[in-house]
């Protein structure tokens, strides 16, 4: 298994549970300027010890970043991983062959 195979099911783990998916969600739609953790658990009714654990393992797995702004911790999407993430996964879509979706989103020829 290589590095890049280790970070990818790191990610994949991750999301693979709703709150965590769901403030990664979020904060794809927050952009670049990210959210205040006290913000993202009342949007989501996530109580902050829940939200706490959760933050921690979405930047385990290289999928968000935090900074600080004052007494807040802002959160932000990290894009670029998320794009590595979408890119692993479709590298060998349609044979190598770029597709474009169909209105069935199959990919031609596939």
């Amino acid at each position: 298994m290589t590095v890049e195979t280790k970070n990818v099911l790191s990610a994949l783990a991750a999301l693979a549970q709703e709150s965590r998916l769901a403030v990664f969600r979020l904060l794809v739609q927050a952009g670049p300027q990210g959210m205040a953790a006290s913000k993202i658990g009342e949007h989501l009714g996530i109580p902050p010890s829940s939200l706490s654990f959760h933050l921690k393992e979405l930047s385990h797995a290289e999928l968000i970043g935090s900074r600080q702004d004052g007494r807040f911790v802002i959160y932000a999407a990290n894009i670029g991983s998320m794009n590595a993430l979408l890119g692993f996964l479709t590298e060998n879509c349609c044979a190598g062959v770029p597709c474009t979706p169909a209105p069935s989103d199959a990919c031609p020829g596939c």
